[in-house]
């Protein structure tokens, strides 16, 4: 067995070069094969690609997909997302434990079966769902759930599950998926037909600055949700000295209720990829990478397949196009389950094979990025969107949109509508009227851009989409009336608790403090100043956190009280001479209860 654990991790490392920033690349490997990545796995990893040992220890127990314990031969990964959790989860859940024999986070006795939980994988428009090792298996009730482990057992196959193909590229072979695409409306600049090479011939008809030029002046802002001028980032990338530069995909959608790339990947590949060659051309990158999400590796083998066939199109490889001196190729990375590599630094960091830690800015990355060189981090819907430019002109671009926020977005609305899925809406379009596009059910609340940014209440349903106004990287969720938002802030605490690198006291600290305020409120157990107590708090964790993650993780909690205070203060109350029970005590004796088999006498 260790002699092949060794030729085999060799054999793994050897064919990436025993090359330390292929380590993402390199641990996926040993953790598929083997179904982990072993004390003994890690040491023959150092050793191959001439590092520490505690370098590869530190990565293995950084990302979730990764794990140092042996896992079964299928591991279900059971997504428990807000959205989730209203569709069903919990009795999917429980019908999956009594199957399964075990609890969430436990092995089945025959080594053959892993059940775990894990945050949003991207399907929150046909919640549940449940990664079942790479195969995504959606809309699924207690029945199916049962049905799945009982499919599972006879051939441990997960792929076998797919019996129904979701629509368009999701039937390719290379994809065989049953995830659908609940494309619900088309614009003109994303979902609009697209033919390879257009873009690129008139690119390459102009210099590299013209190129930047039209960019700017299209106006367009990034998509993830910042909305930095993209044209301004590609100059700043251009003109800072540099042998190397790099251009980067930031495909690690992971913010909850977020999955509009995973539509754009599924069916816009070719544009991503001529956008992510134009912009090489502006910038003079000869490489660039596709950081793609775990949760999308299904999307993996289509996605190079694309590129090669790009390749041997001219369309990306040496001399694209016949343009001599113009050579451009990308390479897909793959993730391994970490939210904050959403923020750019910690994806550069996981790109170069290493934890994905943010970095403190400045330098940016078109200052100093991958590898220390300038670099282009932009989204996959500002990536396309840079390709239909080049097709269309600035000035056709400019005069969709809202004032300052030109052209479209694609959105992706969830929750509690009949029509969840993708929508291509000018920016402009007010909240009120993506309700009625979604039939939204009794709706009392929506969550602009995920649990970082706000929820906003039916006093702001007025509202347009943009970057000053409602502000969204693309996800929408919606909330009836009945849903308690403070539970909703509760639920995303703990993912924000759970997906920090603990790096800062603000946020490794900050956080469980405002979720034990937050639980007393929820249980009945507070008092007015509990109320400042979590504004306050929440202020100073914003303040001072170092990165994009702190800084917005109490975000779900301030917009719940801005905006629904009076349904919290109406949820406390003061105590009679002043005094205040911190904790319930007949709860919190429960589990001695159930442990030595009595109720006890005192309570």
């Amino acid at each position: 067995m260790k002699q092949a654990l060794e030729k085999i991790v060799a054999e793994i490392c050897d064919s990436f070069g025993n090359d330390r920033t292929r380590l993402m690349d390199i641990t996926t490997a040993v953790q598929r094969r083997f179904g982990c990545v072993s004390d003994s796995a890690i040491d023959l990893i150092a050793r191959a690609v001439k590092t520490h040992r505690v370098e590869i220890e530190s990565l293995v127990t950084f990302y979730s997909f990764f794990s140092k314990e042996e896992q079964g031969k299928v591991v279900i990964r059971l997504c428990d997302d807000i959205v989730d959790w209203m569709k069903g989860y919990q009795q999917i859940a429980d019908a999956l434990v009594k199957e399964l024999g075990i609890s969430i986070g436990e092995t089945t006795s025959d080594g053959e079966i892993t059940l775990t939980r894990t945050p949003c994988i991207g399907m929150s428009d046909q919640a549940p769902a449940a990664l079942v090792n790479d195969v995504a298996v959606t809309y699924l009730t207690p029945e199916r759930a049962v049905k799945m482990v009982r499919e599972l057992r006879k051939h441990l196959d997960p792929h076998q599950l797919v019996t129904v193909l979701g629509e368009g590229n999701n039937s390719n072979p290379l994809v065989h998926s049953m995830v659908r695409n609940n494309i619900r409306q088309k614009g003109a600049v994303l979902f609009a037909d697209f033919e390879s090479g257009t873009a690129l011939k008139r690119t390459l008809n102009m210099t590299p600055e013209s190129v930047i030029g039209e960019i700017k002046a299209s106006k367009l802002r990034g998509r993830g949700g910042a909305g930095f001028p993209t044209g301004l980032k590609w100059e700043f990338a251009s003109k800072t000295k540099a042998d190397r530069r790099f251009i980067i995909c930031n495909a690690d959608e992971g913010e909850p209720g977020t999955f509009k790339d995973r539509v754009l990947l599924t069916e816009r590949a070719e544009m991503l990829f001529e956008g992510m060659t134009i912009a090489g051309y502006a910038v003079g990158a000869e490489l660039g990478i596709l950081y793609l999400r775990g949760e999308y590796s299904y999307l993996f083998s289509y996605l190079n397949h694309v590129l090669e066939t790009r390749k041997n199109s001219g369309l990306l490889g040496n001399s694209i196009m016949g343009k001599q001196g113009f050579n451009f190729d990308i390479r897909i990375q793959l993730g391994a389950g970490a939210y904050v590599c959403g923020e750019e630094t910690a994806l550069i960091s996981s790109c170069e094979g290493k934890r994905g830690d943010p970095k403190n800015r400045p330098p940016f990355p078109p200052q100093e990025g991958y590898m220390g060189c300038p670099t282009v981090v932009n989204n996959v819907e500002s990536f396309c969107c840079a390709s239909r430019i080049m097709i269309e002109g600035a000035k056709w671009f400019s005069a969709m949109g809202s004032p300052r926020t030109a052209g479209t977005k694609a959105l992706s609305i969830s929750g509690d509508c009949r029509r969840p899925g993708v929508y291509e809406v000018p920016f402009g379009t007010k909240a009120s009227d993506l309700l009625e596009l979604c039939e939204a059910e009794n709706p009392g609340a929506m969550l602009i851009g995920g649990p970082c940014r706000q929820m906003i209440g039916p006093n702001r349903f007025g509202g347009i989409i943009c970057y000053d106004d409602l502000a969204t990287g693309g996800s929408i969720i919606v909330f009836n009336k009945a849903r308690n938002k403070l539970e909703i802030a509760e639920h995303y605490l703990d993912f924000f608790i759970e997906e920090s690198c603990g790096y800062c006291t603000p946020c490794r600290v900050g956080l469980v403090l405002l979720k034990k305020y937050v639980r007393k409120v929820v249980s009945g157990a507070g008092e007015p100043q509990d109320l400042d107590k979590m504004l306050k708090l929440s202020n100073m964790i914003v303040s001072t956190s170092r990165c994009g993650l702190g800084q917005a993780a109490p975000n779900p909690v301030l917009g719940a009280l801005n905006n629904f205070r009076e349904l919290y203060e109406s949820m406390v109350s003061e105590r009679k001479h002043g005094l205040q029970p911190d904790f319930d005590l007949t709860s919190a004796v429960v589990d001695s209860e159930l442990f030595v088999g009595r109720r006890s006498l005192y309570v």
